[in-house]
């Protein structure tokens, strides 16, 4: 299995077109409400580029990102630990400033992902899709190179298990991999909400949980569940430097907990 320790890199502002040469341009981070043919209700299809990073993690990237959505931008890059320059307009440079001085406020973890799922990427766009749909429903995954056995499920397109066929339907084929998960047996859930973007890492005894909210609205009274009892639990908001998650429970091998209001980003320390 490998494990890749997330170094805090800072996201930093465009000056030149030089600076989208050789880098791998990102969608602009957003959600866009599409309509469901299944039923009279429009469904939020999240843009985000949290998969296109971790398949990629070495490489330069780009965003060309207005004001409303730079600071997402940002947030995203640094959840995933990406290289990344943002271009913007006039009044994104002071969005993007706010959310720069908002991270530099974090503490430094080395932690390494946590997941559920063992993705053996063959570089494929159904591998792709599938990726971009797991992570879109915070079904956790690792990219690795071979069937990892301390996994909960690996994921192969193409094998025995998962034939090509599935790919046709990546939304299938996401609900099929979580059933063999099985609910209780994941690491991390989010409910209350449709737009939040998860990611954990952790040890024995921390955890740090990125959670990135991809609609320009604030989502109220979002709830938290990670598996592992962690007494401590500290929240960095954006936006609220006094922010506090609430109604915790730990017991029965898990730690729940509630963020009565989150803006753009997140990011929760867990200690045992």
């Amino acid at each position: 299995m490998m494990l890749l320790f997330l170094a805090a890199l800072l996201p930093a502002l465009s000056t030149s077109d030089a600076d989208r040469s050789g880098a791998v341009t990102l969608a602009v981070p957003r959600v866009e409400y599409r309509m469901n043919e299944a039923a009279a209700t429009r469904s939020p299809w999240i843009d985000a580029n949290g998969w296109r990073i971790l398949r990629h993690p070495e490489a330069p990237y780009y965003y060309d990102a207005p004001s409303t959505a730079v600071g997402l931008a940002a947030a995203e890059a640094f959840a995933y630990g990406a290289n990344a320059r943002i271009h913007t307009d006039a009044a994104g440079a002071g969005e993007f400033s706010q959310m720069l001085e908002f991270l530099r406020r974090i503490p430094e973890r080395a932690l390494p992902p946590q997941a559920n799922i063992g993705v053996i990427d063959d570089g494929s766009d159904e591998t792709g899709e599938l990726m971009n749909l797991l992570s879109r429903r915070n079904l956790l995954y690792v990219i690795v190179r071979a069937p990892a056995p301390k996994l909960d499920v690996n994921v192969r397109i193409g094998s025995k298990e998962y034939p090509k066929e599935d790919a046709a339907n990546p939304a299938a084929l996401a609900q099929k991999i979580r059933a063999r998960i099985g609910d209780e047996k994941r690491l991390l859930r989010i409910y209350g909400s449709e737009v939040v973007i998860a990611r954990l890492l952790g040890d024995r005894a921390n955890a740090r949980v990125h959670l990135l909210n991809y609609s320009n609205r604030k989502v109220l009274g979002l709830r938290v569940r990670v598996l592992g009892e962690y007494r401590s639990q500290k929240l960095f908001a954006s936006g609220d430097p006094r922010a506090a998650v609430a109604d915790a429970v730990v017991k029965g091998g898990a730690t729940e907990f509630t963020i009565p209001e989150m803006g753009t980003y997140a990011v929760i320390d867990l200690s045992q």
